[in-house]
């Protein structure tokens, strides 16, 4: 893990109990070697993240008593456990992964933050139990066969990633976010202390909501400046990383970074929109341009990075943009988490669009239904009726959707679909189990919080920016602006075809009209066509591996290649899926590729300065 942690090592051993660390220094560059221990060493711990509300804890446990020998956020975490045990994790504020040793007790805390901006991977073997920030340190034991996990894989052609707390490997899981795990005595139990509760409040008006979400998140992003190194932000075309650059300047300079594809059509392309932005607020700003060779040529050193296979394309521009930062700074701000809290993908108007299918009897939906299904694939119409005919829990099982049950059981042969235990309908039921009070748009955004942004959005996150040594922080993902946000209407939310309605009108006067109500683009890789073209050869040569024998229909699988280049049928998403997974299969699998640590990575970018600048 020298890309997480290139700056300094440590190491504590006692008895059957061993933690490592690489650190990437950034508060108390000086002092806060790791692990840490107590004054009389009988607490240790190992910690990655930032606690934002450090100095007031620290305050209030020295009124207490505690005295402290570095200025270190994570010292914090140890004066505050000794204060109120593991109660001492609701009173956190910021992202962290921790792992806490209580010597005298004899217990081992392994900690997540609540919405799993920081990973944690773990293994309960025979004889010993591993924990590390990435999967790859624990197969480095060599203690795991790495084996693929049926039940992951079938669930990673729904959602595009693998949901907590599965990984792909048999033997490895992830620590679900606001949860934490107790060890003690060979014994293990899972324990969730935080719930990410929606209460809408129908009697403020919205005046109310637009300036206390101005204010939270003003705060959010002073709180999440903190560093002792240089701070810059990511700045895409959108509203969410916009506003946080627009209150960064009122701090002082800022650094701005954006990437942009080859091919991306000019209606989306984020350079031209961010450079405005930019222009607009003052900004340094620096950009980078991927080409589909140099997207090429990364993609397997990217995917070993990932540890989970992770098919969102534009996981690779984050590693690109992130790569261009490290020349400038160690920290930078994303906006992340802002469309799950505030309601901003354009699929959360769904339940509007189809409130007329709540007006005709079930049994007349069932023959819609019916009819639907016999349409030709394509027609105009056949999607819309098939969604409006089904119940909210059967037709939204996240942002992305690949395959539905049945074409995975045409694709993956060589899975035995009756011996899945959960399913990806099974996942999606606890969630909606637990929002049967609230609206449909708001059990969409509960799901996508506790789904599509743990396993899609945060992990392409940590993983693209460590693997340049740079930490990417969210403010959107704040306890205290969330407890907020999460009081909004939803009649605030959206508002007619507008998503995040709340946000674009608290952040208006700052940023240019054209930016405050642009929809969202995200980072727009033309991936479609570029499997049609530059990618082509690539994609058949991974295609035609025979690792994909003992998983994969390579038939079925190559005639969805042809069809798709043939521009019959668009498969992009579940291609790219294919390919994602035959390239991790390959890496950690098989291990017919090897990656060595380098800092900085071995990609080659081509930096330009925007008139910004």
């Amino acid at each position: 893990m020298l890309h997480r942690g290139p700056d300094d090592e440590g190491y504590f051993l006692q008895d059957h109990i061993g933690m490592g660390f690489r650190r990437l220094s950034i508060i108390d560059v000086q002092g806060g070697h790791q692990p840490l221990g107590n004054e009389d060493q009988t607490v240790w711990l190992v910690f990655n993240g930032e606690i934002y509300n450090h100095r007031a804890l620290r305050n209030m446990l020295r009124a207490r008593g505690h005295r402290f020998a570095t200025h270190s956020d994570g010292e914090v975490i140890l004066h505050l456990y000794e204060d109120m045990g593991m109660d001492c994790v609701r009173e956190l504020r910021g992202m962290f992964a921790f792992a806490l040793y209580d010597v005298r007790q004899g217990d081992v805390f392994l900690v997540r933050d609540p919405f799993g901006i920081k990973p944690l991977y773990y293994a309960d073997l025979p004889g010993f139990f591993l924990f590390a920030s990435e999967a790859k340190s624990l197969l480095a034991s060599g203690l795991i066969r790495p084996e693929v996990h049926p039940a992951a894989l079938w669930n990673y052609f729904t959602f595009q990633y693998v949901p907590d707390p599965q990984t792909m490997w048999k033997a490895i899981q992830k620590l679900p976010p606001a949860h934490y795990l107790h060890w003690k005595a060979d014994r293990w139990t899972l324990h969730r202390y935080w719930r990410a509760e929606f209460r809408p409040d129908e009697t403020r008006p919205l005046s109310y909501f637009v300036e206390g979400v101005r204010q939270r998140l003003r705060e959010s992003v002073q709180l999440h400046m903190q560093a002792d190194v240089p701070v810059g932000a990511l700045l895409s075309s959108g509203v969410d990383s916009s506003a946080i650059v627009a209150w960064m300047r009122e701090l002082g300079p800022v650094h701005t970074f954006s990437v942009g594809f080859s091919g991306a059509h000019p209606a989306h392309d984020e350079l031209a929109m961010a450079r405005a932005t930019a222009r607009h607020l003052g900004t340094m700003h620096h950009e980078v341009r991927v080409r589909a060779q140099e997207y090429r040529d990364v993609l397997p050193r990217l995917v070993y990075y990932q540890d989970d296979p992770v098919a969102d394309p534009s996981a690779i521009g984050l590693y690109f943009v992130s790569e261009l930062a490290g020349q400038y700074v160690t920290v930078i701000l994303s906006g992340e988490g802002a469309d799950e809290i505030f309601a901003g993908y354009p699929i959360y108007h769904e339940p509007y669009s189809l409130r007329i299918f709540s007006y005709i009897p079930e049994r007349l939906r069932r023959h819609l239904r019916d009819f639907a299904a016999k349409l030709p694939v394509g027609m105009k119409g056949k999607s819309f009726l098939e969604r409006g005919t089904l119940p909210l829990e059967r037709r939204f099982v996240g942002n992305a959707f690949i395959l539905n049950e049945e074409a995975k059981r045409e694709l993956l042969q060589g899975i035995d679909a009756s011996q899945i235990v959960q399913t990806p309908y099974d996942i999606t039921q606890t969630y909606y189990a637990e929002t049967t009070h609230l609206d449909d748009i708001t059990r969409m955004q509960y799901l996508d919080i506790h789904t599509w942004l743990p396993g899609n959005i945060l992990m392409k996150a940590d993983k693209m920016t460590m693997a340049n040594s740079v930490e990417l922080r969210v403010p959107f993902l704040d306890k205290e602006l969330f407890a907020f946000a999460a009081t909004i209407p939803t009649k605030y939310r959206i508002v007619g075809r507008t998503t995040k309605y709340v946000l674009r009108k608290a952040v208006a006067d700052l940023l240019p009209k054209a930016v405050s109500t642009r929809p969202k683009l995200g980072f727009p890789v033309p991936i479609r066509q570029w499997l049609r073209a530059e990618l082509r050869d690539f994609a058949y040569d991974v295609l035609q591996s025979d690792a994909v024998d003992p998983f994969l229909n390579r038939k079925h699988m190559l005639e969805m290649f042809r069809a798709h280049c043939a521009g019959e049928r668009d498969f992009a998403r579940p291609l790219w899926t294919i390919l994602t997974f035959l390239l991790w299969f390959d890496i950690h699998i098989r291990q017919r590729r090897t990656f060595q640590p380098s800092i900085p990575p071995t990609v080659r970018i081509r930096r330009t300065s925007s008139p910004a600048t």
